[in-house]
């Protein structure tokens, strides 16, 4: 699964600090223990702290793929494809490219090979799931995020039919 991650990796710290200074860019805000900060710097947190719970030993690629994951999401809305069922599972697979298609360019940017850029774009496009333990782990951890800090906010503003349907869906996977 490419290289062994090194916490001392010089690249692997470039490659976060740049995941976070374009996700610091959004400008949908999310409040943390009484602050105001950027909602896809925060998701990625979130997503790189569950990953870690979920898998201590996590590969280098796994991390740097849950930092990515919703890499400058709010740059493609909800409201740029039709509102149906269609276009929501359109903008969700147009998210996954456009997420994979960034996060490959600042691992570039950094000096991570070929090999590592196209299993962190894998990761981020859920291949070979759920065959792949790693893309497992990502898609686990990215439901525990929703059930933990996106839940409540859903439930109070959605039908309770589609609520089930929500709360069933991360269950399957």
């Amino acid at each position: 699964m490419g290289e062994k991650f090194q916490a001392d990796s010089e690249r692997f710290k470039r490659a976060l600090a740049r995941f976070d200074e374009e996700n610091s860019r959004d400008p949908n805000r999310e409040i943390v223990d009484g602050m105001e900060q950027p909602k896809e710097l925060v998701y990625a947190q979130w997503l790189t702290d569950w990953v870690l719970r979920l898998r201590p030993d996590a590969s280098e690629e796994l991390r740097l793929a849950a930092r990515c994951q919703h890499l400058r999401r709010w740059e493609v809305p909800r409201s740029s494809y039709p509102m149906t069922r269609v276009g929501y599972l359109q903008w969700r697979e147009g998210l996954k490219k456009f997420h994979a298609q960034r996060a490959g360019e600042i691992l570039k940017e950094v000096g991570y090979p070929e090999e590592i850029i196209r299993r962190v774009q894998n990761l981020n496009l859920k291949k070979d799931f759920p065959k792949d333990p790693e893309t497992r782990v990502l898609e686990d951890a990215l439901c525990l995020v929703f059930l933990e800090h996106q839940f409540a906010d859903l439930a109070a503003k959605t039908a309770e039919d589609k609520m089930i349907n929500a709360v069933q869906k991360p269950g399957r996977k």
